[in-house]
């Protein structure tokens, strides 16, 4: 049965393999289940937003595995998930108060619908090759530093200041000290190559949390989990699901697209560049470089992301932690059917996710971001001055306006600029003229307030 299903002798694995594989991966991202409620809880029902994450990454590994047969699984995208609570519902949407979330869900269900569409026809990878390299790279970037940023506030590292705006923490903090040990823990696991290294940190941080709140050395919220309710509370889905505003977006039409866009810009460079990734570690990319049946693999992300934002979270995407996986020979859909029953699985845990503090979940931040981080070193710099400042906006507007999708439209509206006005409009393509022109407006309805 899993013979026929997989093609497991095709690809030169067994059950075993992949079943190891499958576990591999979970352990590898099983993080996102303590740091997407943590972070999409600070504007929607905490216990809500993971059960919507465990179940629509369930699915949405489900229909990786069975439909384009491939070792990669989905969930909440980090990067995305910050963009939603912090940038749209704490940022752009903080004047709507508790309908904030409700106005993100919107734009992520209509982003879904709309990569269902456009994964039919190809224009996912269409769009990609239409973006400047300097720019994806510089994104990627600042995403990174945004990410980290968030990190080190939810851990107390970094702290606001009247005078400087932000200062460095307390000392005498346990969340800041803990914090800091956690980014060690899970540097030096993962420097000998220690599978699920990531989570490892995670809980590391949060027993020595438990630990501190024994001793009175900790006295915030408690970090012991809370089963007075049973494991899983099913009911605040209600909370989450279906939570919609279409009358919003529609009376507010051009500051919805810009919210819309930025959801689908960093989504697309998310999933292409983790897809290509994972698959080429993998073997599965043909001679030609190319990934078979691509379109099965974006229509899972695209079907995933739907899927997520009716049950209640933000964008679902390929993870990379997926190369966990391949890294111990998974190649096929059955490594990913591990990993979604394995999803499933955890909804009857929350509890436990639930009461990982943010401190304990800020290593996981920071770390991540230095990954991301790393794309700055295939920039380039010189030569051309469009590509090097486009590249330079994204990094820097990210985490100093605290805004993902601020750092993307300052990276591409000075790009075009740029090349413009060195004499060199030839090189800006009809899409990248199309993401200017949508930028232009969001900027004009900033400056008139336009809504």
């Amino acid at each position: 049965m899993l013979e026929k299903v997989f093609k497991l002798s095709e690809h030169g694995t067994n059950v075993r393999t992949e079943v190891i594989a499958g576990l591999t991966t979970f352990l590898a991202m099983a993080y996102i289940l303590a740091v997407n409620p943590s972070i999409l809880g600070t504007v929607m029902n905490q216990n809500g937003v993971f059960l919507a994450t465990a179940i629509s990454s369930a699915i949405a590994t489900f229909i990786m595995a069975f439909l384009a047969n491939y070792p990669i699984a989905l969930s909440a995208g980090m990067g995305l998930n910050a963009y939603f609570a912090f940038s749209v519902c704490m940022g752009d949407l903080a004047s709507e108060g508790a309908d904030a979330f409700k106005i993100a869900l919107t734009a992520v269900l209509v982003e879904g619908i709309i990569f269902i569409v456009i994964s039919l026809f190809k224009f996912r990878e269409k769009i990609i090759n239409g973006i400047p390299q300097n720019l994806k790279f510089g994104i990627t970037s600042g995403i990174g530093l945004f990410i980290a940023f968030i990190g080190m506030q939810g851990a107390g590292i970094s702290r606001n200041d009247d005078s400087t705006l932000v200062a460095l923490g307390d000392f005498s903090k346990p969340e800041m000290v803990l914090a800091i040990v956690g980014v060690i823990i899970i540097v030096i696991l993962t420097h000998y190559k220690v599978k699920g290294a990531v989570l490892i940190g995670i809980l590391a941080t949060w027993i020595l949390g438990m630990a501190a709140e024994g001793i009175g050395w900790y006295e915030g919220v408690s970090v012991f989990p809370d089963f007075s309710n049973g494991l899983v509370n099913f009911s605040d889905l209600k909370d989450t699901a279906f939570k919609f505003n279409f009358k919003w977006a529609a009376d507010h039409f051009v500051r919805f697209i810009a919210i819309l866009f930025s959801f689908l810009f960093v989504d697309l460079f998310d999933t292409v560049g983790t897809v290509v990734g994972v698959a080429d570690k993998a073997g599965l990319l043909d001679e030609e470089g190319k990934l078979p049946r691509v379109g099965k693999v974006f229509a899972a992300d695209a079907v995933g992301t739907t899927i997520g934002a009716c049950l209640g979270t933000s964008t679902v995407t390929s993870f990379v932690e997926s190369s966990a996986g391949v890294g111990v020979g998974g190649k096929t859909g059955l490594a990913s059917a591990v990993t979604g029953l394995m999803f499933l699985i955890s909804i009857f845990l929350s509890p436990v996710f639930l009461a990982i503090p943010s401190f304990a979940t800020a290593p996981d931040l920071i770390y991540v971001g230095m990954l991301m981080f790393t794309s700055a070193l295939k920039i380039k710099f010189e030569g051309d001055v469009a590509d090097a400042i486009g590249a330079y906006m994204a990094i820097i507007m990210m985490p100093l306006t605290y805004s993902i999708a601020n750092g993307i439209m300052f990276a591409i509206i000075s790009w075009v600029i740029v090349k413009v006005f060195t004499g060199k409009a030839k090189d800006v393509s009809p899409i990248m003229w199309g993401i200017f022109i949508m930028f232009g407006l969001r900027i004009a309805a900033l400056i008139t307030d336009f809504s």
